[in-house]
């Protein structure tokens, strides 16, 4: 039997709502490329100082089944959007095992969402060089330090290989081999409009005889 106290905080997140006012998307309004159409809202996101507006949530799927975590973009060009990571990790074994995932922003302030779901292939060692070496040391220091997704005994554990790096490695870390680049290769887009009574707008872009094609998906 559902406790009084259970069935009241269920009450009260259901009631839970509010009304989306920000804006409308239209089929004449947006561009006939995804990728322009994504630039614009992503440069609008930074322009209303979004938090974390390149933060993208990756959902992949494997045998163990579907999972999802937040990372962030770093890149986006005509081959598509790159984000970088330890290859070792949950995701990494996930991307290897099944090259199809799905990346999600949500910029709340703008009542928009984009997902962009396509093939994930691995960046080259010089593009994850690159990266890796352009972030601050205490950023080389953490992803030389972990083995992401693998267990530790305790927080000082890490702590204390963190300092014995930092002991050795003033100026820069050598980088991880297993630490590097993915690219997701867009072939669907989905821009997301909320809207008043929750008659929200969605515009889906599919990859159709090699052009994009737009279509309007009920909400």
């Amino acid at each position: 039997m559902t406790s009084p106290k259970t069935a009241n905080e269920t009450s009260a997140t259901a009631e839970l709502r509010r009304e989306y006012r920000y804006g409308a998307l239209s089929e004449q309004d947006v561009s006939a490329d995804p990728l322009q159409q994504f630039t614009r809202w992503f440069d609008e996101a930074a322009r209303a100082q979004v938090l974390d507006y390149s933060a993208m949530a990756l959902a992949t799927s494997s045998g163990d089944g579907p999972s999802v975590r937040t990372v962030l973009l770093k890149g986006l060009d005509p081959r598509g959007l790159r984000w970088f990571t330890d290859k070792g990790s949950e995701k990494g074994r996930a991307l290897r095992a099944n090259p199809r995932a799905e990346l999600l922003f949500h910029w709340r302030e703008l009542d928009r969402q984009v997902r962009v779901r396509g093939t994930v292939t691995e960046l080259p060692d010089d593009e994850s060089d690159a990266y890796f070496y352009s972030r601050p040391l205490g950023s080389q220091l953490a992803a030389a330090t972990s083995a992401q997704s693998q267990g530790v005994a305790s927080r000082e554990e890490l702590e204390a290989r963190y300092r014995t790096l930092s002991d050795t490695h003033s100026e820069s870390v050598p980088r991880p081999q297993d630490w590097g680049g993915f690219l997701l290769q867009p072939d669907q887009y989905e821009f997301w409009q909320g809207r008043e009574s929750r008659l929200h707008d969605r515009l889906q872009y599919q990859v159709v005889d090699g052009g994009w094609v737009i279509q309007r998906l009920q909400p």
